[in-house]
């Protein structure tokens, strides 16, 4: 197991999740979660100065025990905390640092966030995010986007379409992660992020025209580094017997295990003249319905059923 980390993975890895802002991007080298050089210090944890974690998130309760007394004990707490060295400090609950405090982080070299999101859960977050192994990874082929907030990878075989049809979806007003090759990660028991290969990030190749720059192209809002995978698009040729046998209420839905997490499939027939990017939009509205815990075929069903019974 990799036993350090730096806080610009930290921030990759968790913006979005945790809604996090960075105070002025300061910090971002900073190592952490490195036991041999951190003398033992837990990777995060509430404010602490006597046994301070190396991450120190700061709710309500803690910014109230900064700020009690007069302005000379509120900067005599600022100079405590910033000698037990964190690494980051994150203000929770909607707290935004202090100018004074926003000073000490420049001058100690600091990261500094802040959130909406409670203390308590960042805190829970983050330790188990440190308890899993960074070995714990995949490099897939396909092109992973942020369709409708949700991370969905396009898999299928070579030149089936996959990059034309994320160019499609990109001019939809969605977002390129990977194209090509989607490296997968572990961030929870349960959960799978995937990102794109520093060498390959930006860039999308489409068969006829080569190489695209999307960021040069789109812009920067057509870009995410980095999103939780919830759905798999798996692109197939089927062939006259394939259609015709396929189950025309159920569709094709099951589960691809990846990292040892299930992860929910969808298997879309590829043809001419079939919208292929309005079909993945409706498959990932269709998984949130599911999410829901509403069967559009069950619904059906139900529906005739009713209508049977009173005729």
């Amino acid at each position: 197991m990799k036993s350090f980390y730096t806080i610009q993975v930290l921030y990759d890895e968790l913006v979005t999740e945790l809604s996090l802002k960075w105070n002025g991007e300061g910090g971002g080298a900073r190592v952490y979660f490195n036991p041999q050089k951190q003398g033992g210090k837990q990777p995060a944890g509430p404010l602490n100065l006597i046994r301070p974690s190396q991450i120190q998130v700061i709710g309500p309760p803690e910014r109230e025990h900064l700020l009690s007394g007069d302005a000379n004990g509120y900067q005599e707490r600022l100079g405590a905390l910033f000698n037990t060295s964190p690494v980051a400090l994150i203000f929770t609950d909607g707290l935004e640092p202090l100018p004074e405090c926003q000073e000490w982080a420049i001058k100690n070299g600091t990261a500094l966030f802040h959130t909406q999101q409670s203390d308590n859960h960042v805190i829970n977050r983050l330790l188990e995010r440190f308890s899993q192994p960074m070995e714990e990874k995949l490099l897939v082929h396909g092109v992973y986007m942020e369709v409708l907030g949700k991370g969905v990878l396009l898999s299928g075989n070579p030149a089936i379409g996959k990059s034309e049809l994320a160019l499609d979806l990109i001019s939809r007003g969605h977002r390129l992660i990977a194209d090509d090759a989607t490296e997968l990660y572990k961030t929870g028991s349960s959960t799978v992020n995937g990102r794109c290969p520093k060498v390959l990030q930006d860039f999308l190749e489409v068969r006829g025209l080569g190489l695209i720059n999307i960021r040069a192209m789109f812009g920067n809002s057509a870009i995410k580094p980095n999103k939780q995978l919830h759905l798999i698009i798996d692109l197939l040729h089927f062939d006259d017997k394939k259609l015709h046998d396929m189950d025309r209420l159920e569709g094709c839905h099951s589960y691809r295990t990846l990292l040892g997490v299930e992860v929910p499939q969808t298997s879309l027939p590829v043809a001419a003249g079939r919208n292929l990017a309005i079909l993945v939009e409706t498959a990932v509205r269709q998984h949130l319905l599911m999410l829901d815990g509403y069967n559009a075929t069950s619904d059906f069903i139900d529906r005739q059923q009713i209508y049977i019974d009173q005729e």
